[in-house]
């Protein structure tokens, strides 16, 4: 009987144990649910946290590299990293549309007025310009030295159609900035460039690349091509190319800025590409932009608003000098915003 009652004695002792084991187990695991945060608020952390922006831009600021020399006293100045991608203006605008990126820089008025009416940028700000050439063979087989752009572009078609020897003219073709300048002296000087230009001939080949590749495969065939002063200069060396034609309204090139918008871009990221833009058009900045190039190329391959200010159409030149604050777009009259 005693044996009995000792261990039934043992087994509520157990019992009691297991149960101050389970019940402990349970009091210890709630400290830990409130110690780590649901995974739902990380991203919100993160974008607040991102110092990055991403920006797209035209072949021939990168071409000539005026942005790897600004973009690391922009960086070290704000704390903020650039990653910038190379395309033809077409293209860096798509990608903008698409929200791919934070920050447009370009050199298509045209296409950047109907960017920004379209609800797709703010601030836009012109920050440089240079000028358009057409560069071609020394010994100038067309004969178009000092011509006017849309003079010189009616003897090439008509050299170019007649099949005369050594004539042939290289498009960018990719709807660039500098491919919409071409198609612009084209339309000044009285042709289509969809009937009458693109594909009319073996005189006219178009790239889809580049400017930098553009003028090698210019060089390579000893044809003329279009190009900006800047990117020929940077290329110079490499080329037997020479400028032949360089003055005319047509040829003006002017380089904007804008900050991308969309309802899904934080407001955070907006001030930070609102930084850059005041960045490149603080006077500090467009020194540095006068004085680019000229110990290497005895000029500077772009000229800074702060030096001269293009006369072109209205719209072509962007406000340049005023800060970039905006963040979102004004309301529409009448909407009830």
């Amino acid at each position: 009987m005693k044996q009995r009652v000792h261990y039934g004695l043992i087994a509520c002792i157990i019992a009691v144990l297991l149960v101050t084991v389970l019940l402990a187990g349970c009091t210890s695991s709630a400290p830990a649910a409130t110690t780590n945060p649901p995974a739902t608020t990380a991203p919100a952390t993160a974008a607040v946290t991102d110092k990055t922006l991403l920006v797209a831009t035209t072949t021939s600021l990168s071409d000539t590299k005026l942005l790897n020399y600004l973009q690391p006293i922009f960086e070290k100045k704000y704390n903020i990293t650039l990653k910038i991608t190379a395309q033809g203006t077409g293209k860096a605008i798509e990608l903008a549309k698409r929200g791919d990126v934070d920050v447009l820089l370009v050199h298509s008025p045209s296409q950047e007025l109907a960017f920004m009416k379209d609800g797709y940028g703010l601030n836009r700000r012109s920050f440089a310009s240079n000028s358009f050439i057409i560069v071609g063979p020394a010994n100038d087989p067309a004969g178009i030295k000092n011509m006017t752009p849309e003079a010189a572009f009616t003897t090439l078609y008509l050299n170019g159609m007649n099949k005369t020897a050594g004539v042939a003219f290289i498009s960018r073709g990719d709807s660039s900035g500098t491919h919409t300048a071409e198609q612009k002296i084209w339309t000044n000087a009285k042709y289509n460039y969809t009937n009458q230009i693109e594909k009319s001939g073996a005189w006219y080949i178009e790239t889809g690349k580049g400017m930098g590749e553009t003028l090698q495969m210019a060089n390579e065939k000893g044809a003329y091509t279009l190009t900006d002063e800047g990117t020929y200069l940077a290329y110079q060396q490499k080329l037997a190319l020479v400028p032949v034609v360089s003055k005319g309204a047509s040829l003006l090139n002017i380089y904007s800025v804008m900050t991308v918008y969309n309802d899904k871009q934080p407001a955070d990221k907006i001030k930070m590409a609102n930084t850059f833009i005041n960045f490149l058009i603080d006077p500090a900045t467009q020194a540095e932009i006068g004085s680019y190039g000229v110990d290497t190329y005895g000029k500077s391959l772009f000229i800074p608003m702060t030096v001269t200010v293009p006369d072109a159409p209205a719209g072509n030149v962007g406000d340049y000098s005023t800060p970039a604050t905006v963040i979102a777009p004004a309301p529409v009259r009448g909407s009830g915003i």
